[in-house]
């Protein structure tokens, strides 16, 4: 839905809430336009039921306004005297339209001084739950959210198995486009594994303002923008349209930002014409060729595991069984290789194959070699031509959604002949550091701005699978922030010393107390 579609669809409710209860609002000592009046009646129906005029913001915040507009019709219906359990589930499977029933046939009395506190043990539990949910969705939603790493091509910076807090606030939040789901959840409910939204309607993009913006080489999460997936679990291939922020969740490291060209020679990035240096965390991987003496004794699942190979190896030729392919290894780890007896040789693996299914279909790029590519930036105008319209046609259509179409050798955008375009907001290019085992920007191209989720900044639980389905944890991997100089550094010691000196200081401060009672 547009912005002036939800305009009218606002004060249409508006209305709607008005006519449906004008009589109640003047039984509570209101005046009956104050109910017809956006915004404004929700502040006093809130006067009116006995609730904080916080409430009043949390009617309008997509998800919890689902939780909160049944407590609301509730409260409104016991302000009035309606508080048995048919009331109560007539207001809610009503949508509140019950209270139109109410408001205009019954000759009810508002009730001032009512008690809030539940009545039955059964509703403070379930109006704890519901505080619960509202508070975990707001911080789930614009300030923290949990994330678990599934693959390794951030590996060595993050492993499979890496479980993290995702900062909504650094690059700013973005508040849902999807307004009808489950709390808490993505786009699958556990257990049953069913779609947790529904697709429409779908509220504008908007991100409130962050304290930083996307740097090169920032590990950044966001909606993957080439997903279809029908469901997670689902290996049918079946796809379906998701709404941006149900697409899945990828966790990559941003190579190129607004405005920079970008270009791939043999596996390394350059960014306007120089060679993109990583931080020291970074610990990018490359497939390496490795040759060996036959006749020297040498133990391979050791050395390899020594040296930090992941993703295995194998031998490219299992008659001649002379040269093992060994599928990610970082530069240092190859080094390492080299200065071992009996290895001959250790090469890093470049492609030089056309891949069909790289980014922009170019039948001179592969992953290893492509561009140099302009990020596009919003506000920034190009030169459209048919050579350079592979690399934004995605962009154009999908992401900023206008009509495009070529006839003969002119370019049309919303019927209109062109040769430049404007962009409406930032892109950024993604990568993997596990270079030949990630799926990233080079295969479905740039990451939209509305498309960025957060920024990992936490690691407070890492379990190593290592395979064997036996889990263990890695301590070493335990409270240790993603960014940062040097090398990562475990601060769970200080967190341990923290929780005694708390206890410690609770049960003391208890034993003088009750000594001084």
């Amino acid at each position: 839905m547009s912005t002036y579609q939800w305009l009218v669809f606002f004060l249409i409710v508006q209305v709607i809430h008005g006519l449906g209860t004008w009589k109640l609002y003047e039984k509570a000592g209101r005046k009956k336009w104050e109910a017809f009046v956006p915004v404004y009646n929700a502040i006093v129906l809130m006067k009116i039921i006995g609730r904080p005029t916080l409430w009043t913001l949390l009617l309008f915040v997509p998800i919890i306004n689902l939780i909160m507009f049944p407590v609301v019709w509730v409260e409104t219906l016991r302000s009035f005297g309606r508080k048995s359990t048919a009331d109560t589930w007539l207001g809610i499977f009503t949508f509140g339209l019950y209270i139109y029933y109410i408001n205009y046939t019954q000759d009810v009395t508002y009730i001032a001084d009512r008690s809030l506190v539940a009545s039955t043990k059964t509703g403070d539990t379930i109006s704890s739950i519901l505080f619960a949910v509202v508070v975990a969705t707001l911080v789930h939603t614009y300030v923290m959210q949990p994330f678990t790493i599934p693959t390794s091509s951030l590996e060595k910076s993050l492993l499979i198995g890496d479980f993290l807090f995702v900062s909504k606030f650094h690059y700013g939040a973005r508040t849902p486009m999807t307004t009808i789901g489950a709390p808490m959840v993505h786009d699958t409910l556990p257990i049953i594994k069913t779609k947790s939204y529904l697709s429409w309607p779908q509220l504008p993009y908007f991100r409130f303002p962050g304290f930083e913006k996307i740097e090169k080489n920032d590990i950044v999460v966001f909606n993957w923008p080439a997903d279809t997936v029908y469901k997670f679990f689902d290996t049918s291939g079946r796809s379906i349209i998701k709404p941006i922020d149900k697409k899945s969740n990828y966790v990559k490291r941003c190579q190129g930002t607004p405005g920079d060209n970008l270009e791939i020679k043999n596996g390394v990035v350059h960014i306007n014409g120089k060679e993109l240096i990583l931080p020291e965390r970074a610990k990018p991987q490359h497939a390496y060729y490795m040759t060996y003496d036959a006749n020297v004794p040498i133990d391979f699942d050791y050395i390899l595991k020594e040296v930090g190979a992941t993703d295995g190896a194998g031998f490219i030729n299992q008659t001649t069984r002379d040269t093992i392919f060994i599928k990610a290894l970082t530069n240092e780890g190859a080094a390492a290789l080299k200065q071992i007896s009996g290895i001959k040789s250790v090469t890093k693996v470049i492609n030089k194959n056309v891949e069909a299914n790289i980014f922009s279909r170019n039948p001179n790029w592969n992953s290893d070699n492509m561009g140099p590519i302009y990020i596009p930036e919003a506000g920034k105008t190009i030169t459209l031509t048919k050579e350079n319209l592979s690399q934004y046609k995605r962009l154009i259509t999908v992401y900023e959604k206008h009509d495009l179409k070529i006839v003969g050798d002119d370019i049309y955008i919303d019927d209109q002949k062109v040769t430049t375009y404007t962009f409406a907001q930032n892109y950024y290019w993604m990568m993997g550091d596990n270079r030949n085992n990630s799926e990233d920007s080079r295969y479905w191209g740039f990451v939209p701005e509305d498309h960025v989720v957060g920024k990992p900044v936490f690691i407070w639980m890492s379990w190593d699978t290592n395979g064997s389905g036996l889990n263990k944890i890695r301590w070493d991997r335990m409270f240790t922030t993603v960014s940062g100089e040097g090398q990562p550094q475990s601060y769970l010691k200080y967190f341990l010393g923290l929780v005694v000196l708390y206890v410690l200081g609770d049960y003391f401060w208890k034993r003088r107390k009750n000594a001084k009672a």
